[in-house]
């Protein structure tokens, strides 16, 4: 969908006009990816707007971009502050968030060491990632002939820009083929991730996700899940997937900040289950939705803008 402009932008701790937010053409992010972001939801909830497990998402922005030895000129707490303050000054009650690390303008060359690292943060309004009944109904999605990098090639735990030129092979693939979304294989045929969503199974009332060896980002969604999986008493088997796991499993679903909890209802064709959502799956729906949209939170996972 078409991104609504909002007032301001933040860049660099300043805030600049929607419009005059660029960089220069000779950035090094542009020529070789070298970026790490966060997308991260703020929900108008029965207390007012919250954002789901910011602390979390921060965490790992500045662990994706440790690994790439890319020093953030902020805090941990910088960052979430200007994240609630670009909230404010557009006046957002919901809205996806994107802060962003990026090598920008200083040399043309590979080695990165010489251009400066810039932070910008964005919101904009933004509703159900894969159409309106994603959620209430489930998706189509294939496995992808695109497979997941093998360990000691690209780092998965890293979310990475450059990463995401495979996703979008993958999710290209898909939707010129009919689908919704693509499943992804690791290097070793395992089932690994979809394009930019985690993938959980139910068989026989046992949940299944594939493990983080099998070239997959550690989604915060995805942990949030196990955890309340665990607490309603759904065992978790976190291991390595077979494909054809999916086409024998109960139930499927993915998960993530854009995805939140959605329901697969077929496989390169095949149904899944009785081809609608299933128990656990919806069991597992109504749950984190009644965190972000009811506000009941007993994890203290919510983080409120304007009563903060």
């Amino acid at each position: 969908m078409p991104i609504k402009k909002v007032e301001k932008i933040w860049m660099n701790g300043k805030f600049i006009n929607w419009d005059d937010a660029k960089i220069h053409i000779l950035s090094h992010v542009i020529h070789y990816g070298s970026s790490w972001f966060e997308g991260i939801r703020c929900y108008k909830t029965a207390k007012g707007a919250a954002i789901f497990r910011l602390d979390r998402h921060t965490k790992r922005l500045f662990d994706s971009t440790k690994i790439y030895r890319t020093p953030i000129p902020y805090t941990e707490a910088q960052i979430d502050e200007a994240i609630l303050e670009t909230i404010r000054v557009n006046k957002m009650q919901a809205c996806y968030i994107r802060p962003i690390v990026y090598r920008g303008y200083g040399d043309v060359g590979v080695n990165p060491i010489n251009c400066p690292v810039d932070v910008t943060i964005a919101v904009w309004e933004w509703g159900s990632y894969l159409g309106p009944e994603a959620l209430q109904n489930g998706i189509d999605v294939c496995v992808s002939t695109w497979a997941r990098p093998a360990p000691n090639t690209l780092p998965a735990m890293a979310k990475a820009g450059g990463n995401y030129i495979l996703s979008q092979l993958m999710k290209l693939e898909a939707v010129q083929a009919g689908f919704q979304e693509a499943i992804a294989l690791d290097v070793s045929g395992n089932l690994s991730e979809g394009t930019g969503e985690n993938l959980f199974a139910v068989r026989d009332g046992v949940i299944y996700t594939p493990q983080l060896s099998s070239s997959l980002l550690p989604g915060v969604t995805r942990a949030s899940v196990i955890e309340l999986a665990k607490e309603a008493n759904y065992e978790v088997v976190v291991t390595n997937l077979p494909r054809e796991f999916v086409y024998v499993a109960d139930e499927l679903f993915f998960t993530g900040t854009a995805a939140e909890v959605t329901p697969i209802r077929s496989v390169d064709k095949l149904k899944i289950g009785d081809g609608k959502p299933g128990p656990v799956t919806r069991k597992l729906q109504d749950t984190f939705f009644d965190i972000v949209k009811n506000a009941n939170d007993p994890k203290n996972w919510l983080r409120f803008v304007y009563n903060d």
